[in-house]
Parts: C-alpha cells; structure tokens; sequence
C-alpha cells in the first residue's frame, strides 16, 4: 500500500500540487490522469521521493518515506522518468543490467544475470541484447528502459512491498506497443507489487487501468474504478478547465471508451 497524505508542493508562490490524498494499493494498476499542467508528474516525484513536499507525507506501508535511506529505496523502488538520455555507447543489455545496480557490487550475481535474460525475454528484446543503445529507435530505447526498470525490482524483496512508477511510459510507442505494454502491465500484477502510472490517453487508462486518479490544478478531481462509475455522468474537457474543485465520479465517456479500447485489444494481432 501507498498512501499520500495531504501532500502539497508549491514553488515559488505557485502550488504544484495542492494537498492531494490517494492511496495505491498493491496488486492492481494505478493510474494518474489529467491535462496538461495538472501536477500529475509533480505528483508522481513526491511520492517516489524525488521531491519533497512542500506539506504533507507519503507512506510506504507502514514507513515514512522519509525514513529510508537511497539504497533501501533503489532496491524496492523502480522509477521511469519522461525524460532518461544515456549519451555512452552501451550495448542494450549493459542499459538492462543498469536496473540492477542496488542488488550487487562488483559483477553481478547469477540471479541479476536472470533477471535481465527475463525482462529481454518479456519485452522482446533479446534479439536486440548486444546492439548499440544509441542506434536504436524511440521506441525502441522506451522499451530497453522499461526492461531495466522492470529488471530493478524483478524478484520480491524478503518482507518487502515493491514499488513501479511510470511517468508517460507510451511516450515513442506506435499503437500496438502501447496495447502490448498495459496488457504486460496487468500481466504484471502481483499482490506485493504497487503500480502508479501516469497516462494522457483516456481509452488507454479506462480500459487497462484497476483505479484512477483524475487531477486538475494540482488537486484531485475524481478518482475511483473506471467499472464501477461507468453510469455516472461524464467530466467535459470544460470541466477540466473550470472546476478543479469538482469531485464527481469518473465519466461515463471513459468506461464507453474503455469498452472501444478493450475490442480494439481484441482485434489486435498477438504480440
């Protein structure tokens, strides 16, 4: 379980993000919509840790995240940023291994080695172990990115929940890899594993997504299952853009575009 408490980031006399609660749990996909500007990322980097809130906490299970070190976080913490460049000439498979670097010193251990043959394996990128990185295409590099993070937290941790966050992970990805990677998602569910994703595509996260979380103007706007709410009346793009205050439910619209979304999954050609 993750759990945000009240949590608010303000930068120079502006609030980021203004004294959103959620909690995440573990086993299901969580995912953060919301327009242009809304602190979806802002959001998503307080609750890894990466920011610290202006007022408000953040709990892993029963912890403080503030009570762990780096390394105790590295080692049960994965993190996908929007934006990772690597400028060195690495073969895709030393990018993998990099997602094991809090699990060893020196050379790694015979189940690091496993853990990348496995993430090459899932996202189908063994054929590609031992080219250059940097030859690769957007979307290509996306997916090596996710291999490593996935390979960061590919065992459980001994007492330990482990934690994914993704910041736009379908960003370089053509139609079918981004169905193929929230189908691998849902596949990935596991009951000691917490999911946060943040997504702009609306069918996407309706269809795939256990929980949503809609934010606008830094505050939360709705949130709750896109099944459970999909006879309440539809938030309007007006609405985004008037009421960050209002707190109805999720939209009908999504649930009509989630059921859209899952017969396009369906006619989709096996991965």
């Amino acid at each position: 379980m993750l759990i945000a408490s009240s949590l608010t980031r303000a930068v120079n006399g502006k609030t980021l993000v203004d004294g959103v609660s959620a909690r995440f749990e573990s086993g299901k996909l969580n995912v953060i919509l919301g327009p242009n500007g809304a602190g979806k990322s802002t959001l998503l980097r307080l609750l890894t840790g990466q920011l610290r809130p202006t007022a408000g906490s953040v709990k892993l299970g029963d912890r403080d995240l503030r009570e762990l070190s780096l390394m105790q976080l590295a080692r049960v913490r994965a993190v996908l940023s929007q934006n990772v460049e690597i400028a060195f000439p690495l073969r895709v498979r030393e990018v993998v291994m990099m997602g094991r670097y809090p699990h060893f010193s020196g050379r790694p251990a015979a189940d690091d080695e496993r853990a990348c043959e496995e993430v090459l394996a899932l996202f189908e990128l063994a054929d590609m172990a031992e080219r250059d990185f940097l030859t690769l295409s957007g979307g290509e590099q996306q997916r090596v990115h996710f291999a490593r993070v996935m390979a960061q937290i590919w065992f459980p941790h001994a007492g330990a929940t482990r934690y994914l966050f993704l910041d736009e992970p379908l960003r370089s990805l053509d139609v079918f890899h981004q169905l193929d990677f929230m189908r691998k998602l849902r596949e990935l569910r596991r009951p000691d594993l917490v999911m946060v994703a943040v997504l702009h595509d609306l069918n996407l996260a309706a269809a795939f997504a256990d929980e949503l979380l809609l934010l606008n103007a830094g505050r939360v706007l709705a949130a709750g299952s896109p099944l459970k709410n999909q006879r309440r009346s539809p938030v309007s793009p007006r609405t985004l853009k008037t009421s960050p205050t209002n707190t109805n439910s999720l939209s009908a619209n999504a649930a009509s575009r989630s059921r859209a979304a899952r017969n396009s999954a369906r006619r989709s050609p096996a991965p």
